[in-house]
């Protein structure tokens, strides 16, 4: 591993109001500082010292006032989404949002109306649900078909629900959380057509799309064709990548004009606006100084997720703990524990002192599922993996090898 990073120091976040964080020792006040959060996915690790050294010297010189994107930062997003996408764009494309998920607020209330259909791919990234429902659209489950933990998309029931004129918009998780896949072009451009056929405006989250394993490749969905790029809003961010979700700022490409006009509008009504100077500057330099920091967190991803896929094989009969393809993300099957959703979480919380994010949160085929955030030291994660199998033994030990 580079001197130059590092990627094993652990930074206790108690008290300082990080999400995470806060929820477990709301709850568990008295647990020992020992413990980390496997939950939330934003990464326990440090950022890249090119990002942290380039704020620090950027608040020592200049004014925190109301900041709009300038040219540097234009240049910076065009030129990673040339280099590691192929992916060419303009900067009139790009609309500059808080997040990805207020954006996907913001495009379900620009592309429908209340009552209108939302298609989702499900067990599914669980912020998605809360844009359509507390928008007063229908969300329409379309499940991923899951076999032997390898999921696919169920296209004879998309193209069903695709067809249904009141159905007017597909949120796309590409790749997906919080099953791991990266889909193949050949099941995007399936996708594609299908959209196109039954003139589906398509939201496609992409905020993973740096975060791919060895031997799979991303392809941004609105690549596939002209004719894509004029249906699809494709949300970006430096965020997942580089570990700067607390800085919020997000690259949300819009190439078709009226599309773009109402995202904006959208945008307008809700006043979700970046007027901070910081998350502009982090992600120019995120873009343009730290592509090798990005190549050695990658590295440790595929470990940790190599570590964890290993041990469950040798440790365990039954509780599954499949590769994943892309994310940081790794989703596990406990179903074999025959758990009850709370009564899984109070034995990872209370008897291993795991904190995951539950799989139900994801959908109802999420029910016996855990989501294990691998952005973490190796050294944190092969600690709380010995607490799971010395917890599963002592109370299910005939899942024990």
């Amino acid at each position: 591993m580079s001197k130059k990073y590092d990627f094993e120091t652990v930074i206790s976040r108690k008290g300082q109001g990080a999400y995470k964080w806060d929820q477990m020792y709301e709850k568990y006040p008295d647990l020992e500082d020992s413990i980390v959060p496997f939950s939330v996915a934003d990464m326990e690790l440090k950022p890249a010292t090119e990002i942290t050294e380039g704020l620090q010297k950027y608040i020592g010189e200049q004014i925190l006032g109301y900041t709009g994107p300038n040219k540097d930062y234009f240049d910076a997003v065009i030129k990673w989404m040339k280099k590691k996408h192929d992916f060419n764009i303009e900067k009139d494309w790009i609309s500059c949002s808080p997040g990805v998920v207020s954006a996907i607020y913001d495009c379900v209330k620009a592309y429908t109306e209340e009552n209108d259909g939302v298609i989702i791919f499900t067990p599914v990234y669980y912020p998605f649900y809360n844009a359509i429902k507390f928008n007063n659209r229908k969300i329409i489950d379309c499940g991923l078909i899951e076999k032997e933990g390898y999921y696919t998309i169920d296209f004879e029931k998309f193209e069903e629900f695709a067809k249904d004129p009141n159905n007017k918009l597909l949120i796309l998780c590409s790749p997906h959380n919080p099953v791991g896949r990266v889909w193949t072009k050949e099941e995007l451009e399936k996708i594609g057509k299908i959209a196109l056929k039954n003139n589906l405006i398509v939201v496609s989250d992409e905020i993973h799309f740096d975060i791919i394993m060895p031997g799979h490749k991303h392809t941004v969905f609105q690549t596939l064709s002209e004719e894509l790029a004029e249906i699809t809003i494709t949300c970006t961010a430096p965020t997942k990548t580089f570990n700067l979700a607390g800085v919020g700022v997000s690259n949300i490409i819009i190439k078709n004009k009226k599309l773009r006009e109402k995202f904006r509008n959208s945008q307008e009504k809700s006043a979700t606006h970046v007027f901070s100077p910081l998350p502009y500057r982090a992600c120019e330099i995120a873009y343009s100084q730290c592509e090798e920091w990005l190549t050695l967190f990658l590295e440790l991803v595929d470990r940790n997720q190599k570590t964890v896929n290993k041990f469950f094989e040798e440790k365990f009969i039954e509780l599954k703990a499949p590769l994943i393809e892309g994310t940081y993300l790794q989703w596990i099957d406990f179903r074999a524990l025959g758990l009850k959703n709370e009564e899984l979480k109070k034995f990872m919380n209370e008897k291993a002192k795991l904190f995951f994010s539950e799989g139900y949160t994801f959908g109802e085929k999420g029910s016996g599922f855990e989501r294990i955030n691998l952005a973490v030291p190796s050294a944190v994660l092969e600690k709380a993996l010995d607490r799971l199998y010395n917890a599963i033994k002592e109370d299910f030990s005939k899942l024990c090898k």
